[in-house]
């Protein structure tokens, strides 16, 4: 009896053992989440990190905040994120820019891909690519032809250097076999004006950001990037219908985490992230930004992010791109 009662004991302690950590860690969530936005409130990754927060707040019943931390071409509020507690309450959101910043900066603060964990991507968004509105040529392919023909006369503004403006502009350049004299900005507004006053010849950015400049006539929109028509822009072709077929290249967004956090926890956002894109984009919310939403696994996001800088840090070299 005494032994039968010793193994009942030592059952129960060990049991007690096992039930401790489970106690101890809680429901997840069951405190506030941060989405740190590594740029300024007002823009496109602002919006769709705030969609995000407001939709993940009403499905899983716990505060959401976007807090934002501009600066540092982005590393101010991704290394926000790289060293905070890695439990899953704070995260960035941030576009594909964040994972190239190895290739871009000469001294980027961590490493954009082994210092953090992927947790899902949200959407993506083409870029319309735009000339002068009293620019003679009609389409894309005429736009190739006047520039290949026009040497260092055809000027690319590029309103951030590294960023998927820049990149779409060097696969157009190399999809179209031809030179672009390229006119660095700081951000997309003033590019655009001096393309709407025709001091440049080509800009390539943000769908949502160009097509009001776009329907109020002051650029003119030859060309969409992404794989089938916008729906901001349903009048306008895409490259691939333009006889570009390899011209198809999106702006994206994420959430990451930082390095160490539980993969339970990650997977858990994952699903989380994925529910509230498809309610969102149930609601019609994503396509006002223009972004078509994406839902998939943790581990298509890590391969996704792998095949993407292979591709863009090809293109920088290509181009003879040094990280400043």
């Amino acid at each position: 009896m005494k032994l039968k009662m010793k193994h009942w004991m030592t059952g129960l302690a060990l049991a007690a053992v096992g039930v401790a950590p489970a106690l101890a860690q809680g429901k997840f969530p069951d405190n506030m989440i941060k989405l740190i936005v590594p740029f300024a409130a007002g823009g496109g990754v602002d919006g769709a990190a705030r969609l995000l927060a407001k939709q993940l707040q009403t499905d899983l019943g716990v505060t959401v905040v976007v807090d934002n931390r501009a600066g540092g071409s982005g590393t101010i509020g991704g290394k926000a994120v790289q060293t905070a507690h890695p439990d899953g309450y704070t995260l960035l959101f941030s576009a594909a820019t964040h994972v190239l910043a190895s290739h871009v900066l000469a001294t980027p603060p961590y490493d954009p891909v082994t210092d953090f964990v992927p947790v899902a991507r949200t959407g993506e968004a083409p870029l319309l690519i735009v000339i002068p509105p009293t620019a003679p040529q009609k389409n894309l392919r005429e736009v190739i032809d006047a520039a290949g023909k026009g040497g260092n006369n055809w000027n690319a503004a590029i309103p951030a250097l590294g960023a998927p403006s820049h990149l779409a502009t060097l696969l157009l350049a190399k999809q179209g076999k031809v030179s672009f004299t390229m006119t660095p900005y700081r951000g997309t507004a003033p590019a655009a004006t001096d393309v709407a006053g025709g001091h440049v010849q080509v800009l390539v950015d943000s769908i949502i950001s160009l097509q009001p400049m776009a329907k109020g006539g002051r650029v003119k929109p030859i060309a969409q990037t992404g794989a089938k028509r916008s729906s901001v822009a349903p009048d306008v072709p895409t490259a691939a219908e333009s006889g570009y077929p390899g011209l198809v290249y999106v702006s994206w967004y994420g959430v990451w985490a930082p390095k160490g956090t539980p993969d339970d926890r990650v997977q858990f956002l994952n699903k989380a992230i994925n529910k509230a894109t498809e309610e969102l984009a149930k609601a019609g919310s994503l396509a006002s930004l223009g972004v078509e939403p994406v839902v998939e696994s943790v581990d298509t996001f890590r391969k996704y992010i792998a095949t993407d800088v292979a591709q863009s840090a090809g293109l920088l070299k290509e181009a003879g791109f040094k990280p400043e």
